[in-house]
């Protein structure tokens, strides 16, 4: 089996005396768009944030493509990007300054070729000299995801990507995601909304209370409920009964 370009063993957190993280493992491998579910606060950002160096575990290890996170955090900086909920464009500067300062500050050789490249990719070609902040919310992501995928990262971190989005431009995003796992990049997807886990992820786990308490792939998770029969017609759970029925039998132990 190939192996995990993110792994993590028995993380913990606690801020104060709330245990947010209480030893959560979880493996991600290449070309994977792997989703991690849970309510607000559940701790998918603390995940998050300690797997890109923002913020020092209590307990356990995590390794980005077989890198320390604590020990090694240059390293792991070099091998991932982050975007997270709000978008970390400058609106006084245009489409193609955006990407140009990131392609400058990370030491790209060719920084003008990669921004057209990227608003090609993108299709932000038409709006390249425009101000970021005359961008729909839709644009403004998917400048944000392609500033975040300069220098070509092994790993990319997606923080509640389309939290705030109209439905068309929640599309447009997801159908980007795709496009970077189909490269070979492993995605690691936090969200609330379970229809965009639905969409996106080849596998997901389950946040609550600190702990994982399920993973497998979406299949693997409706089987774990037996098919409502509705008229004689398999009735399917959806993804949201699925969440709530496994969050629900944990509260009920």
């Amino acid at each position: 089996m190939e192996h995990a370009v993110i792994s993590i063993k028995g993380l913990k957190k606690s801020f104060s005396d709330k245990e947010v993280l209480k030893g959560i493992d979880l493996e991600v491998r290449r070309g994977e768009i792997f989703a991690l579910l849970g309510s607000n606060g559940a701790g998918k950002t603390t995940t998050v944030n300690i797997l890109s160096t923002l913020l020092k575990a209590d307990g356990g290890e995590a390794t980005i493509c077989g890198y320390n996170v604590q020990h090694q955090p240059e390293d792991v900086r070099q091998s991932i990007s982050l975007t997270g909920q709000f978008a970390a464009l400058d609106g006084m500067l245009t489409g193609r300054e955006n990407l140009m300062v990131i392609a400058k500050l990370r030491g790209i050789s060719n920084p003008a070729q990669v921004a057209d490249d990227l608003l090609a990719r993108f299709s932000l070609t038409d709006a390249a000299n425009r101000r970021a902040d005359k961008y729909s919310g839709g644009m403004k992501r998917r400048l944000d995801i392609a500033m975040s995928l300069i220098g070509t990262p092994a790993v990319i971190f997606l923080d509640e990507p389309t939290t705030g989005l109209d439905p068309e431009a929640r599309i447009e995003v997801w159908d980007t995601v795709k496009e970077l796992a189909g490269g070979g990049t492993a995605i690691l997807l936090t969200t609330q909304y379970l229809e965009e886990a639905e969409q996106l992820a080849d596998r997901l786990a389950i946040l609550h209370g600190g702990r994982i308490i399920s993973t497998g792939t979406l299949s693997e998770l409706k089987g774990m409920f037996p098919p409502a029969k509705v008229e004689y017609i398999e009735k399917q759970p959806t993804l949201e009964e699925i969440f709530l029925a496994i969050i629900g039998k944990k509260e009920e132990m």
